[in-house]
């Protein structure tokens, strides 16, 4: 070959592989969106990080090939509506949420597979028919949060011995808190113990519901997690703190984030399990064909440092029992 026809080879080649690159398929985005009520506190972070770690292990990486479409009610259940219409016009390809009153609006208004992220009562709030058989468009795991009334003021009558009035701060507008709150209800009466519902969606509403719960004078507080973002979440521990009264959840984050006791599931471990759904979903399974998966270990969080401030013992019987102990 001379050495015309050698650069004329050479420079065609080089002026080919550019566009054999641009020949070759680009990676495929994936787009999911992300339904929730208030921006995550601390302790909800490394939850939400399980979930995209879980993510990775599947292949689904953000920013590479996977597009995260964030939208927040910011504590308005009003605004539902208003941004399922945005993640629809997002073109998302699912959503996941761990909020009831969400999932209802994304059942009733679109046709987009749903994947819950540990939401309490998925049956009774008549997001599926069944664990088993969802139908519909909807699946994911459950945090089984309605088997643990039962445990939860246990856990107060072990705190407070002659526990005969507990509070229980929920969220009407959350189906899964009311329903929560009715079935904490009968619980409590067949214990003997009257229970105190406390809401409010306001800082001005709670300090409202603080005061009257000075006269009520519960022994105890119980907090559902949905009615917890950051500010509510400093609004109970000060109150706790000036009452020196225990508070209990059943979700382990609030444990690590101030509030004394909880007995829950892991909640990164099931976040990090909704990762599975989201792949065989995205990969063409049917929401209606993958049942619902409950968690099988739940852990008691004591926050010594809480008990230390509300100048608290914790009896031995507990500290023995629980899978974390928080100093």
């Amino acid at each position: 070959m001379d050495r015309r026809a050698f650069i004329g080879t050479l420079t065609g080649a080089v002026l080919a592989a550019p566009l054999v690159a641009r020949a070759q398929p680009a990676e495929k985005i994936f787009r999911i969106g992300w339904l929730g009520n208030v921006p995550p506190p601390p302790a909800m972070v490394p939850v939400i990080a399980a979930f995209m770690d879980g993510l990775r292990q599947y292949g689904y990486v953000d920013g590479r090939n996977l597009k995260v479409e964030y939208r927040w009610a910011n504590g308005r259940d009003e605004r539902y509506s208003e941004l399922v219409r945005e993640l629809i016009q997002a073109n998302v390809q699912l959503v996941v949420t761990a909020q009831t009153p969400g999932a209802l609006v994304l059942k009733e208004q679109a046709q987009v597979p749903v994947v819950l992220l540990g939401v309490s009562h998925p049956v009774e709030a008549g997001l599926v028919q069944s664990l088993s058989r969802p139908g519909g468009n909807i699946t994911g795991v459950t945090n089984q949060l309605g088997d643990l009334d039962a445990k939860l003021l246990q856990l107060g009558k072990d705190l407070v011995p002659k526990l005969s009035r507990i509070a229980v701060f929920w969220t009407p507008t959350n189906q899964g808190s009311a329903i929560g709150l009715k079935n904490m209800q009968a619980v409590a009466a067949k214990a003997g113990v009257a229970v105190v519902p406390v809401s409010a969606r306001t800082r001005d509403e709670a300090e409202h519901a603080f005061s009257a719960l000075m006269h009520e004078r519960p022994d105890a507080l119980i907090v559902h997690a949905s009615y917890v973002g950051s500010a509510e979440l400093i609004q109970i521990r000060e109150f706790a703190a000036r009452t020196r009264m225990p508070t209990i959840s059943a979700f382990s984050a609030l444990t690590r984030d101030g509030l004394l006791m909880s007995y829950s599931p892991d909640p990164a471990t099931y976040y990090r399990r909704a990762a599975y759904y989201v792949d065989r979903i995205l990969k063409g399974a049917k929401p209606a064909d993958l049942p619902i998966e409950q968690p099988t270990k739940f852990d008691l969080f004591i926050n010594l440092k809480t008990a230390k401030a509300l100048n608290l013992t914790i009896p031995p019987s507990l500290l023995q029992r629980a899978d974390q102990v928080i100093e």
